[in-house]
C-alpha cells in the first residue's frame, strides 16, 4: 500500500490532471474501472454519449473492462476466443436481449475483425461507440488498427507490454495462430501504440502498467496531454487480481433482467 501511495504521489506531481488518479476497481484487473468512468464523464461534457461499448477479450465476464459499464446502463458486445469463457457467461446470466449485451465466441484475426466490428456497429446502431477495449495477448496492435477503420470510438483501451519503457518500439509479428506462451513475447510497447494510433492521444496508463487509454483527438478539450515518458507506468503485475470480495455475475444477471435504463 505504501508503494501504491508513492506512485500516486509521483503521478500527481507530474500530471495533476491524469485520469489515473481517479482509478478504482470493481470488475477490472486493477484500477481500470475508475479510469474508464472518469474518462467517459469528461468526454460526455463534449459529446452526447451513445452509452455503448465493444470489448474483445472479455474473458469469462468476471474480470474485464466493461462489466461495470453494463451495471451503469451501457449496451455492448463481448467477444472471447475461449468457448469455456463464453459458456460461463451464458450459463451465469441466461438469455438476454442482444441489443443490451451480445456475447460471441470468436478467435479474432485480420480475416474476421472488420466484419465482426461492422456487425457490432449495426447491433449497437452507432459508429460513435463510447468505449472500445481489445486484449488478445498477441496481435493487438494490428487488430486495433483494423477495427478503427470501421468504427471511431471515443475512448480506446489497449494492453501494452510494460516491460519496455519508451522510446522502445516493439510489436510482435502478426501471426493468426498466435497463442500467448506466458512469456514476455506479447503485444506491443507503449511507444509502438502511440505511433500506431493517429487521431488518438494517449491520456493515461493504469497502476499495474498493463492498460493504456487513448482519447479521440477531437474530444481532448477535457484532457491534458503529457509526455509519453510521464504517462508510462512500468509493469506491476502483482497488483493484478481480485480486490475485496470475490467477483460474481449475480449483479449483472439482475441488471440485465430488469428494464433497460431510460
Amino acid at each position: 500500500m505504501q508503494e501504491i501511495q508513492l506512485v500516486y504521489s509521483q503521478v500527481e506531481a507530474l500530471m495533476p490532471d491524469s485520469p489515473m488518479l481517479k482509478g478504482w476497481n470493481s470488475y477490472a484487473q486493477c484500477d481500470e474501472d475508475g479510469i474508464i468512468r472518469e474518462c467517459l464523464q469528461r468526454i460526455a461534457r463534449i459529446a452526447e454519449p451513445s452509452k455503448t461499448f465493444i470489448e474483445i477479450g472479455c474473458g469469462n465476464g468476471l474480470e474485464n473492462n466493461s462489466h461495470q459499464l453494463l451495471l451503469d446502463g451501457y449496451r455492448g458486445c463481448w467477444v472471447d476466443g475461449d468457448s469455456n469463457n463464453i459458456q460461463h457467461i451464458e450459463s451465469s446470466i441466461g438469455q438476454v436481449d442482444p441489443k443490451r449485451l451480445t456475447v460471441l465466441r470468436e478467435f479474432i484475426t485480420r480475416d474476421n475483425i472488420k466484419h465482426l466490428i461492422a456487425h457490432f456497429r449495426d447491433v449497437l446502431d452507432t459508429e460513435q461507440v463510447d468505449f472500445f477495449s481489445l486484449d488478445t495477448d498477441g496481435n493487438d496492435l494490428v487488430l486495433v488498427k483494423d477495427a478503427l477503420e470501421v468504427i471511431s470510438p471515443k475512448l480506446v483501451c489497449v494492453e501494452y507490454n510494460g516491460k519496455f519503457p519508451p522510446p522502445t518500439r516493439l510489436a510482435i509479428d502478426y501471426n493468426p495462430d498466435h497463442h500467448w506462451a506466458n512469456d514476455d513475447y506479447y503485444g506491443a510497447t507503449l511507444q509502438s501504440w502511440v505511433d500506431a494510433l493517429p487521431g488518438y492521444t494517449l491520456i493515461s496508463c493504469n497502476l499495474s502498467g498493463v492498460n493504456a487509454f487513448f482519447v479521440r483527438d477531437d474530444l481532448m478539450q477535457e484532457f491534458k496531454s503529457y509526455p509519453i515518458e510521464s504517462v508510462f507506468q512500468p509493469a506491476r503485475y502483482w497488483l493484478i487480481g481480485i480486490w475485496g470480495h470475490v467477483h460474481s455475475m449475480k449483479w449483472l444477471k439482475q441488471t440485465l433482467a430488469a428494464p433497460a435504463f431510460p
